[in-house]
């Protein structure tokens, strides 16, 4: 159950980034974007090497654990497994604000949202050959919709109708590329690889590679004071401790099971900008708050039995 814990307060630290953005600076998408990965995917590295410092006696004396032998990704070296994951991370970033530019905030974060765990569980079940379970697949149906009623209630249903299919695209890429990285995390922590250090992994690499894309951006607002404050809580919060704890629940969580979970995010955001920014919400938008709470019920009760069966 701590795991599930683990995931749904990540999905908290999450959902404050587009309040902390707003109560910030003006400033563009992109630059932003790479500020946060630069800071927190720095830290993430910081602490993971730290760690590792202090635990590589130990860790030298622990037998590293094998894929199961029908798996296919245990033929994939290492540095591949990583630089994949880097890679999703920072794919991430340009291509969920080239969705939101195209057709909006709501109708590009419920795309991206969306399709993340439907991506994810397709890609899981590609890789390692497993069914990512009649409980991933209610509650991602149940969530889904939620996230989807929250788009609708905020875009309107003229959005949808006149949506650009390569925002659309671009949004569906969001959602991939938070998939790859998710399941490379998984796969480093499998070949036995702490969550820390997985996570240091991808997003310390992520940060050098996000170093040129701040650079060719206007980064002038980092000198103000509200700039900095908004950019180290994006970073060390929404980013550093977010997947801090998004590593812990990838411990004993399926991929497929965490990005299901991390659709509390959106909740979170939802609740944040009714409640601190004084944003109304519609009848439609607090349905879809309903439903999708209802989805991160069932995936919890149903990740919670199966914990049960594999420590019995």
């Amino acid at each position: 159950m701590r795991h599930v814990l683990f995931i749904l307060l990540a999905a908290v630290c999450f959902g404050t980034t587009g309040t902390a953005a707003a109560l910030g600076p003006d400033a563009g998408a992109l630059s932003v974007g790479a500020a946060r990965i630069v800071i927190g995917g720095g830290a993430l590295a910081a602490i993971a090497w730290l760690l590792a410092r202090r635990r590589r006696a130990a860790v030298r004396a622990v037998p590293v654990p094998m894929l199961a032998p029908e798996s296919s990704m245990h033929r994939v070296p290492t540095w591949l497994v990583i630089a994949l994951g880097a890679a999703g991370v920072v794919a991430y970033q340009p291509s969920f604000f080239a969705g939101t530019a195209a057709n909006g905030v709501a109708v590009g974060t419920v795309v991206a949202l969306g399709s993340a765990p439907v991506l994810t569980g397709v890609l899981d079940w590609m890789l390692y050959r497993r069914f990512p379970g009649t409980w991933w697949l209610v509650a991602t149906v149940i969530a889904t919709a939620g996230v989807v009623l929250l788009g609708l209630a905020s875009a309107g249903e003229g959005a949808l109708v006149s949506a650009d299919p390569l925002g659309l695209l671009a949004s569906v890429g969001a959602g991939l590329g938070y998939a790859v990285y998710a399941l490379a995390g998984k796969e480093l922590i499998g070949r036995g690889w702490d969550s820390t250090s997985s996570m240091g992994a991808l997003f310390g690499w992520s940060a050098v590679a996000s170093i040129p894309i701040l650079l060719l951006t206007d980064y002038g607002w980092l000198a103000t004071v509200d700039g900095m404050i908004m950019a180290l809580w994006l970073g060390l919060v929404t980013t550093t401790l977010g997947y801090v704890l998004f590593g812990l629940g990838l411990t004993a969580l399926r991929a497929s099971t965490v990005t299901t979970l991390t659709l509390a995010e959106p909740l979170t955001a939802s609740t944040l900008g009714f409640v601190v920014l004084g944003e109304r919400l519609a009848p439609l938008g607090l349905l879809g708050v309903g439903v999708l709470a209802l989805g991160i019920v069932v995936l919890t009760i149903g990740s919670t039995r199966s914990l049960a069966r594999l420590n019995r």
